[in-house]
């Protein structure tokens, strides 16, 4: 197997749930706590523009109403994305992947961009966010992992940039997931972490792929994981457990 570039432990969201998931501070405090990776979700808007939100909708986690998807940058950029969290965070604005990229590279940081497009949309989401990812990490020597639950995401991020290492999302083990991951040659399994054990890492590193895990929020639960020998753990828990 490959030497794996990436750290063990991963900050989901940016800094779990201790800042306004997916915005900039949240990577900065993730970062501050001793975090070199993160993981991070993007989508497009109506314009085309790659930006970090996890749901489809915006009620959540801003100020705005409907679907993500169907606003241009120009409205989605004046969005509150931090006031839902705590006043401490109010204003926050929603962050495009170019910014978390500048933030990332000029610090040494690394990222696994989960692409998480809003429905109807996943083929054009992947081979976008893979030729934004291309672009902004062009000369590094360590690219984004891009990651998905969506196949027709990954095969577009696969065709439109093939050197960029891909990870396939699971949270069951459906028909054919091994088959699907070895044809879009991923480089890691991110499995729900409940999936793995002894069998399905063997399984997965027999074919020279990674085991990486979602969400882990328990130190007994983490180490369990690393005993298996997984590669990797993504937590919300950024203040107490490893980095």
């Amino acid at each position: 197997m490959k030497p794996w570039p990436y750290p063990k432990w991963i900050a989901h969201r940016g800094a779990g749930k201790l800042a306004p998931e997916n915005t900039l501070a949240a990577f900065q405090l993730g970062a501050k706590l001793g975090y070199r990776m993160f993981e991070c979700d993007a989508k497009l808007s109506s314009d085309g523009v790659v930006f970090l939100l996890h749901d489809e909708h915006l009620e959540r986690t801003t100020n705005g109403t409907g679907v993500a998807g169907s606003h241009e940058w120009s409205h989605l950029s004046q969005l509150d994305a931090g006031s839902w969290h705590s006043i401490a965070y109010a204003d926050e604005p929603l962050p495009t992947l170019e910014s978390l990229a500048r933030f990332c590279l000029s610090h040494g940081y690394f990222l696994n961009i989960e692409i998480k497009p809003t429905p109807g949309t996943a083929a054009m989401t992947g081979a976008i966010v893979a030729k934004e990812a291309l672009r902004l990490w062009q000369g590094e020597s360590i690219p984004p992992l891009l990651t998905s639950f969506k196949t027709e995401a990954l095969v577009a991020a696969k065709q439109t940039a093939p050197l960029l290492p891909r990870g396939l999302l699971l949270d069951s083990l459906w028909d054919g997931w091994l088959e699907a991951a070895l044809e879009l040659e991923c480089v890691a399994i991110v499995c729900n972490y409940k999936l793995w054990n002894e069998e399905l890492v063997e399984t997965v590193h027999a074919q020279k792929i990674r085991c990486l895990s979602y969400t882990v929020n328990d130190q007994d639960i983490a180490d369990s994981l690393i005993a298996l020998g997984t590669d990797g753990i993504i937590t919300d828990s950024v203040d107490e457990l490893g980095n």
